[in-house]
């Protein structure tokens, strides 16, 4: 299972940062059309994508015991969103076992 989830965690880091640094060579974030940027389907994507953000942020908050760790965690969700989760989960998944179970991803450690 940690293997089957590290592959994943990659690919998902991979596609994210290939499809951003392609959309940075196209266009600036801040160049978004305002028929695009104040279109209701963008605003709803938007909120649902910060929304999902915050709720792995819940779970991180669990697993993390130090506020500065907790707190640059959320800066880097925030601004990076699924690349920032994505590089939780491979340093969370390299740092476990290749025996770990889901216990040892989903629950914290004393």
């Amino acid at each position: 299972m940690i293997v089957k989830l590290r592959i994943f965690f990659f690919i998902v880091l991979l596609s994210m940062l290939a499809v951003t640094l392609w959309a940075d060579n196209h266009t600036a974030l801040w160049e978004i059309p305002n028929n695009v940027g104040g279109h209701p389907w963008f605003i709803v994507c938007l909120l649902d994508a910060y929304w999902g953000f915050l709720i792995f942020y819940c779970w991180v908050v669990y697993r993390e015991t130090s506020m500065m760790a907790r707190i640059a965690w959320l800066v880097a969700i925030l601004l990076f969103g699924n690349i920032a989760t994505a590089i939780y989960m491979l340093i969370l998944l390299f740092r476990l076992p290749m025996k770990a179970g889901g216990r040892d991803i989903l629950l914290r450690h004393s």
